[in-house]
């Protein structure tokens, strides 16, 4: 038996009324997810307990199987597991966004949370010159993927509990930009990051490109190193990350995962589904079980792009969903695969929300009777819904057995 769980990040969302009041989840056409729906055990999946915020940090956490209530220390560490950072036990990861700031009439705006979704070389120059200049024994730079990148700080810089920059998408945010002018150890690297980053050619072509420069670094969601049981321990599987995130391969690393490295994967609406399914199958045809993570709903969410979304949505159906189901039903090979989202991203309100979401079990095996239904957000109200099931014990259902202890 093989074991799929297939995560459309942010693809649930809220009634729109340029939708007919539809979600651009019942917009789209997913065929295949309608498909396995009809004969599938559905789920209403609680993947952010209460008191958390709704990360996709946390959120992923649950999917794999660990409660954040007893393992979550943040969300750069996982990043920072991902790019094969070491942290001494005196230092603390950051996610240390590019973005872009606009100062105008006593008012600071996010005007975009991502730098216009900056490429990773333009990005990757832009880091390494910020560590030249400002780099020193207390903060230490890291490039990553597009705007996300890694900063990591000595414990004896305060820490100053940032806001994600994506909540206050076109927003004044004066008053959580001023959480790091308040402290001068802070105020000093953002201070002299911006003006490396005003000055600079990469910035200079974006602007002629009539693209959003990155202005500003933004580091956010600090934490130390967590310890997480590997699933080949609890589960004994053996399984594979597929995501284009640093975040989703961080959690992979410390689950204890091998992790896919694919070629275009960008985390957005132009990565390369093929390659993504193409390393889910060949990971399946050594291991039991494949975690394969789309980014692209919850940015077109956060980019208030409901063009975008409705497409990441019908990409991540065909090019994922149906890719994957189809070869395995071709091959004749045994198979349970989850289909659901970490979060809901509304497009209207460009942040992530926390209510539960609803998940899908197909057993290729043991189909349940047809449903009729479709693969949405109405099937967390559905009376047909089968189980309620905390997100961390999801796993569970997939692979039907508790883990060791």
């Amino acid at each position: 038996m093989k074991y799929l769980m297939l995560i459309g990040d942010g693809m649930g969302d809220h009634p729109l009324p340029e939708l007919g009041n539809r979600t651009p989840l019942q917009a789209a056409r997913t065929e295949a997810m309608d498909r396995l729906c009809r004969k599938s055990a559905l789920l209403e999946v609680t993947t952010v307990p209460e008191g958390f915020h709704p990360g996709s940090d946390v959120a992923n956490m649950s999917l794999l199987g660990y409660d954040p209530a007893r393992y979550y220390t943040g969300r750069a560490p996982l990043e920072a597991a991902s790019m094969n950072i070491a942290l001494s036990e005196d230092e603390t990861a950051y996610r240390c966004n590019l973005v872009t700031l606009e100062h105008q009439n006593g008012r600071t705006t996010m005007v975009d949370f991502s730098a216009g979704h900056i490429s990773s070389e333009e990005s990757s120059v832009l880091i390494q010159d910020i560590e030249q200049a400002c780099g020193d024994e207390n903060f230490r730079f890291h490039p990553g993927i597009s705007y996300r990148h890694l900063l990591v700080v000595r414990d004896l810089i305060p820490d100053i509990g940032a806001a994600p920059p994506h909540d206050y998408i076109g927003k004044d945010i004066s008053q959580p930009y001023q959480i790091y002018l308040n402290s001068p150890p802070w105020s000093s690297l953002v201070l002299k990051a911006q003006h490396i980053l005003g000055q600079h050619p990469v910035n200079r072509r974006r602007r002629e490109k009539q693209l959003h420069p990155a202005t500003s670094i933004w580091p956010w969601g600090c934490g130390k190193m967590p310890s997480l049981p590997h699933l080949k321990t609890r589960f004994k599987i053996i399984g594979t990350m597929i995501s284009a995130v640093d975040l989703l391969n961080g959690l992979g690393v410390c689950a204890g995962l091998d992790i896919a490295s694919v070629e275009g994967a960008t985390g957005y609406i132009d990565t390369n589904y093929e390659g993504k399914a193409r390393a889910a199958l060949e990971a399946l045809k050594h291991g039991d079980f494949v975690y394969v993570h789309l980014e692209a709903p919850d940015e077109a969410g956060h980019q208030g792009r409901l063009d975008h979304k409705i497409q990441a949505i019908e990409d991540f159906d065909s090019r994922i969903v149906a890719a994957l189901t189809d070869e395995l039903d071709r091959l004749g090979e045994p198979y349970r695969v989850i289909v659901t989202m970490d979060h809901f991203t509304p497009v209207a309100l460009q942040t992530h929300t926390a209510e539960p979401v609803p998940a899908v079990l197909y057993d290729s095996v043991n189909p349940q009777p047809d449903s009729g239904l479709s693969f949405d957000e109405t099937l967390i109200s559905s009376a047909q819904v089968t189980r309620r099931v905390p997100g961390h014990l999801l796993i569970n259902e997939l692979l039907q057995k508790d883990p060791t202890p």
